[in-house]
């Protein structure tokens, strides 16, 4: 992790290193965040960001607004923001947060692209013959069966698997624990690559170099491999199975509390966007099936 020069920035910064065990990839976020808070505080002959007020605050985003930051990249700033100074007001730094009440444009929100289930099969359904190929089987059956999130995956242990009740235990963002069910082909594919491995409760399930475990960036890479051989071109990562993932049991289920539980998240509101999915696979259905509501030709 960078540091930030400015020391109550560092101490926040450190915070959720340690305290909260966000991932390098979002500390890293959150410091070019407050860096620029900083910054422009700096140039405005404010020595201490943290001394800043509402109106103060709220000519910083706009600012940043001008100078053509997006609406959802305002949304992540202003949201380090209202961390940072929550975390000073807990610490008696401050009498009140600067943040509290401040609005960022809102971003239009995208739909995550997944695969129709056909295209999932195709693509997990690997041959085990080739070179790693009891590994790419088993990532692949585990990603899409469980809904895992990347730095999950990388990070798991064989004593996280509990492949005869059909259970895998992540530890995921902010430190939070849950376990996950592992579908029946996971398991066998688990169970397959176990043996051939030769995997001890200590070990990585997926080890790369020296037997610590696989990189991310190794795992994007050869999914995006293993798509194409699978005559897949869309382009396929890791958290498009988890999308599809979800959008697939939500619309076998119609459990949105289920498959919140499942995904991790903390807001509900973060897993309503599947629903939005779901309806999209309903009006298809309904445009191609309801005699009213064929187009004419």
């Amino acid at each position: 992790m960078n540091v930030s020069a400015n020391p109550p920035i560092a101490d926040f910064l450190a915070h959720l290193q340690i305290e909260r065990r966000m991932s390098a990839h979002t500390l890293d976020a959150y410091r070019r965040d407050l860096d620029a808070l900083a910054a422009w505080a700096a140039a405005q002959g404010i020595a201490d960001p943290e001394t800043l007020n509402a109106e103060q605050l709220r000519a910083f985003i706009a600012a940043e607004h001008r100078r053509g930051m997006s609406p959802k990249s305002l949304q992540r700033r202003l949201s380090a923001c209202r961390s940072f100074y929550r975390w000073l007001l807990k610490h008696g730094c401050i009498a009140a947060s600067p943040a509290a009440g401040i609005r960022a444009p809102k971003a239009p929100r995208k739909l995550p692209q997944v695969l129709d289930v056909d295209e999932a099969v195709q693509l997990v359904e690997l041959p085990t013959d080739a070179p790693l190929g009891l590994r790419d089987r088993a990532m692949l059956e585990l990603f899409y069966s469980s809904g895992l999130r990347l730095s999950e995956l990388c990070a798991l242990r064989w004593r996280d698997l509990d492949l005869a009740d059909g259970l895998v235990t992540v530890l995921g963002k902010g430190g939070k624990q849950r376990s996950v069910p592992v579908g029946s082909h996971a398991r066998k594919a688990l169970d397959d690559w176990r043996r051939e491995s030769q995997g001890q409760a200590d070990g990585a399930v997926f080890p790369g170099r020296g037997g610590a475990p696989i990189g991310a960036r190794a795992v994007q890479i050869r999914l995006r491999q293993l798509a194409q051989r699978q005559g897949l071109f869309k382009r396929v990562h890791p958290h498009l199975l988890r999308h599809s993932f979800a959008s697939h049991v939500l619309e076998s289920s119609g459990d949105l509390r289920g498959v919140q539980e499942l995904l991790g998240h903390a807001d509900i509101a973060t897993t309503q966007i599947y629903t939005h999915l779901d309806y999209q696979h309903l009006a298809r259905v309904y445009d191609g099936a309801h005699p009213r509501a064929k187009r004419k030709s």
